[in-house]
């Protein structure tokens, strides 16, 4: 696919976009050139690469609730890049994001984010545009991903106007081949589980950090029952 023209596009619209908020990207042509590439990601080349040599990016959100649709918005986003079982610590990404409205206190405390930081920081359009060129080509992984797919996706229909082509694959595809009686565990019990030190839970890069350390254990554990790539794993768990 091609990702510099992508990100090109992406910086010639930025500053066509209303205030950096949802919607904004004006021109109906660069629309249509979006969703074209956007077409071209090619989700069954990751399903069939080699797990030991596949490229991921291992992220977290951290948002105001759990309802894109109702209004709930993202105010971080954290990644770490992985190639097979290695983590690859100088490549990461971590952003806070604009946010005009008031956090409610509980997620103030949970996770940290006051609104004088999300205040000053840049907007979502932005970000997305620095996470994407980040990500690239390489799959995306998610601890309980449901939540972070439903964002990405409401947030890239109402900006970009066109679906959100990147996989997403759950960290449960693993650990459930691995742990056949674990169903929806927490970050922290699996962490404990693998005795991978608890640090800066709720904040987004942290908890990608720890999902980070989940996937290349669990992957690695995968290899050995015989799983050489995404198509062998989502067989495998198929049949459990």
């Amino acid at each position: 696919m091609a990702f510099e023209p992508f990100m090109q596009l992406l910086r010639g619209i930025q500053g066509k976009r209303v205030h950096g908020g949802i919607g904004g990207i004006q021109n109906s042509h660069q629309m249509a050139y979006l969703r074209h590439l956007q077409k071209e990601i090619n989700k069954e080349e990751a399903m069939n690469s080699p797990l030991n040599k596949l490229k991921v990016v291992v992220f977290d959100i951290e948002t105001t609730g759990f309802s894109p649709e109702k209004g709930d918005a993202i105010l971080s986003i954290g990644a770490i890049k992985m190639c097979g079982t290695t983590i690859l610590e100088n490549q990461q990404f971590y952003s806070l994001i604009n946010y005009d409205k008031e956090i409610p206190n509980g997620i103030v405390e949970l996770t940290g984010i006051t609104n004088d930081a999300v205040r000053e920081a840049p907007p979502i359009s932005n970000v997305l545009m620095s996470f994407f060129e980040f990500v690239q080509d390489s799959t995306l992984v998610a601890h309980h991903a449901t939540h972070e797919r439903n964002f990405m996706q409401y947030i890239s229909s109402k900006l970009f106007k066109t679906p959100f082509k990147h996989r997403i694959v759950d960290t449960s595809f693993l650990y459930k081949l691995i742990e056949k009686d674990f169903h929806n565990v927490s970050l922290e019990k699996l962490c404990e589980q693998n005795n991978i030190p608890i640090v800066e839970r709720h904040h987004a890069l942290g908890d990608a950090k720890m999902t980070a350390n989940l996937w290349q254990i669990y992957l690695g554990k995968v290899l050995e029952l015989g799983c050489e790539s995404l198509n062998d794993v989502y067989n495998h768990f198929s049949r459990i």
